[in-house]
């Protein structure tokens, strides 16, 4: 069983390359939450549907996001009625987020929600949101605190930022079978997803942290950064914000409580050399970049025979 933490378009195109490998039967996936938003009255969770659009074979390979050769006519018929049109919803993308919240409205849960999305779309991999409690990261800026989707897609990720919170996560619980997932686990990998607004909400919600410090499993993570710039995104700002250097060691120092294995691109090669560190090491792949299904096959291969190679060794605490 493969267990696999993911947010974000770097998450959706290495789930995308183990999905070609991997049977969907063995294959969980725990997704970030704490990007989901209320648009045009509607419930939309962006990183949960791009996981779903990707076990389906329904996701736009190009953008990591939405539906294939999707339309764009009810945005624009949103934006001559007056309505704000800067998250971009497609045609065939609103029947989800009408579906999900007809459901919510009944009563189910978010994880309830998603797995019978999941059913209708004859996904046979499960699903798990991180939480059915709302948490949302809020991201401060010189001009006030934006909500992520504010922050990241209307205003392009250009405003300084000065911190991060995840508010809501202090009462947030993990979604039914998250926990099993990790403890039952053969392997567990963590998606190139950025570590503070991706990975980072999922590790913040009450015993996911822990629950990895104590599996058995091995864990690797494929790192969002080459040679000390992200690889798409804001991520390189935002783990400066929360004071992680914008490096393979700043993702190292971001899981090192639980990680065994970092996975790195081979320019990296020379800084994964000089890596110390008691429980952690640093391998290198040929590419992380994930441009084409061959390359996101390639790496998911990689990640898996990487895990599946690793000895079992003591977890730090912390990285000194």
């Amino acid at each position: 069983m493969i267990t696999v933490l993911t947010g974000g378009t770097g998450g959706a195109k290495f789930v995308d390359g183990l999905a070609k490998i991997v049977p969907h039967q063995e294959l969980t996936c725990i997704v970030n939450t704490s990007d989901d938003l209320i648009w045009w009255g509607l419930y939309v969770s962006p990183d949960v549907d791009s996981i779903t659009y990707v076990l389906s074979g329904l996701l736009n390979p190009d953008r990591g996001w939405g539906i294939a050769d999707d339309t764009f006519q009810c945005r624009g018929s949103m934006g001559r009625l007056g309505s704000p049109t800067w998250f971009s919803l497609g045609d065939r993308d609103l029947a989800t987020h009408l579906t999900r919240t007809q459901l919510l409205q009944s009563g189910q849960t978010h994880s309830q929600v998603t797995a019978e999305i999941c059913r209708r779309l004859d996904i046979t991999a499960r699903v798990l949101p991180m939480t059915d409690q709302r948490v949302e990261t809020l991201v401060m800026t010189p001009v006030g605190e934006l909500g992520f989707q504010d922050y990241f897609v209307r205003r392009w990720f250009q405003d300084p930022v000065e911190s991060v919170r995840f508010a809501g996560v202090d009462v947030a619980k993990p979604a039914p079978g998250v926990l099993d997932a990790i403890q039952n686990a053969d392997q567990i990998l963590l998606a190139p997803s950025n570590p503070v607004t991706s990975i980072g909400p999922i590790l913040a919600v009450a015993g996911i942290r822990d629950a990895l410090r104590k599996t058995k499993a091995p864990i690797a993570a494929v790192s969002p950064i080459i040679g000390g710039a992200a690889i798409s995104g804001p991520a390189g700002a935002l783990m400066q914000a929360v004071g992680l250097p914008v490096s393979i060691a700043g993702v190292a120092q971001a899981y090192c409580d639980f990680l065994d294995l970092l996975i790195a691109d081979e320019a990296d090669a020379s800084a994964a050399a000089a890596f110390q560190h008691p429980s952690l090491r640093i391998a290198c792949a040929k590419s992380i970049l994930m441009k084409t299904s061959e390359q996101r096959i390639a790496l998911a291969q990689a990640a898996l025979q990487m895990t599946s190679d690793l000895k079992p060794i003591p977890h730090a605490q912390e990285m000194k």
